[in-house]
């Protein structure tokens, strides 16, 4: 299992106020990965703090059952978070990737294009010693919810401007992800491929699914870290 945060920017830090911290500015969506089913077991948008990892690892926790090897990239909350969330004895590896900056521009086409890796570490943070550690997996998953979601595009202003709107479009996206696209290498719909789902669904089916418990509950977004979300 492969986990990961990556980021989207709705107002600049410095102007926001202390109480609108938790709802505007940078916003980071949690992505915790099956590597085998190519599921999205569990996912959150907040801050990229430990509050909001404590939270997505907690509700990881709640829906797998023994203890999955876990790899992360170097974000130091998670150690305290895997812990906590799965035991001391949790298999724990981290990647590290550090990246050339011998090549800084200014302008935006060189500035956000991709920079070159120039070493990759592994180390076993807990469990076994021997376990598989790679974040390639999540790290596609990042890619392909750029390329669905006009809100995370670079440099345009497509950008969120309300985070309601904005977790719930991450919402649509992993419905849709799970249940109806057939990933390539599965020949079939991560939520088939773990036995939740018969046949992948339509688009019809997953907005009747959404319909048919939205009278019956007011719905709330799946937002972490944050007190209002509790």
């Amino acid at each position: 299992m492969s986990l990961t945060s990556f980021g989207a920017s709705s107002a600049k830090a410095k102007e926001l106020q202390r109480h609108e911290i938790h709802a505007k500015g940078d916003q980071y969506v949690f992505i915790g990965m099956a590597a085998t089913q190519k599921a999205i077991i569990s996912w959150g948008v907040g801050k990229r703090n430990a509050e909001s990892t404590m939270d997505f690892l907690h509700d990881l926790r709640g829906r797998v059952i023994g203890q999955p090897e876990i790899s992360t990239d170097g974000f130091h909350p998670y150690r305290v978070a895997i812990r906590d969330a799965f035991g001391p004895d949790a298999s724990h590896g981290v990647i590290v990737k550090t990246y050339s900056v011998t090549q800084l521009v200014k302008e935006a086409q060189g500035r956000y294009s991709p920079a070159a890796v120039v070493a990759v570490s592994r180390d076993v943070v807990s469990g076994d010693a021997d376990q598989y550690v790679s974040t390639s997996d999540v790290e596609r998953q990042n890619l392909s919810l750029r390329m669905a979601s006009r809100r995370f595009t670079r440099l345009t202003n497509g950008f969120s401007k309300k985070l309601d709107n904005h977790v719930a479009a991450v919402a649509l996206y992993v419905a849709h992800y799970n249940l109806c696209r057939t990933h390539e290498a599965l020949r079939t719909t991560p939520a088939k491929a773990l036995g939740l789902a018969d046949k992948a669904w339509t688009i019809a089916q997953l907005v009747d699914a959404a319909l048919s418990v939205a009278p019956r509950c007011r719905w709330r977004p799946r937002q972490i870290g944050a007190e209002s979300s509790r």
